[in-house]
């Protein structure tokens, strides 16, 4: 369960890390990138440790990067939505239930 809690607050750093200058529109290049690498600092601060703390724990690497995507597409669904103001479409659902039955596939024994 903590790898699961550490992958999520990382991938909402990342999120906003990659996407979030994209609501600055007077922001120069240089300026984007500099916040985004602070960002992406603290990320890779809980990234490491929920990686390390899974495959001691049990997860093989295919399994922690299935759940570290999956996780991904849903902060990311979250944050197009409510921070970036985009439209939610249906076959936005459709491709969550693929990347589900991946991770079914993933876990299967």
């Amino acid at each position: 369960m903590r790898t699961i809690i550490l992958l999520v607050i990382s991938n909402i750093f990342m999120t906003y890390a990659w996407y979030y200058h994209l609501k600055q529109d007077g922001w120069p290049l240089w300026k984007a990138i500099l916040i985004s690498w602070g960002i992406a600092f603290f990320e890779y601060c809980l990234m490491v440790p929920a990686n390390r703390l899974g495959y001691s724990g049990g997860f093989n690497a295919f399994q922690l990067k299935i759940v570290q995507e999956l996780i991904t597409l849903v902060v990311f669904a979250a944050f197009a939505m409510y921070v970036l103001k985009e439209p939610f479409h249906m076959k936005y659902v459709y491709a969550f239930l693929l990347l589900l039955a991946a991770v079914w596939v993933m876990f299967r024994k």
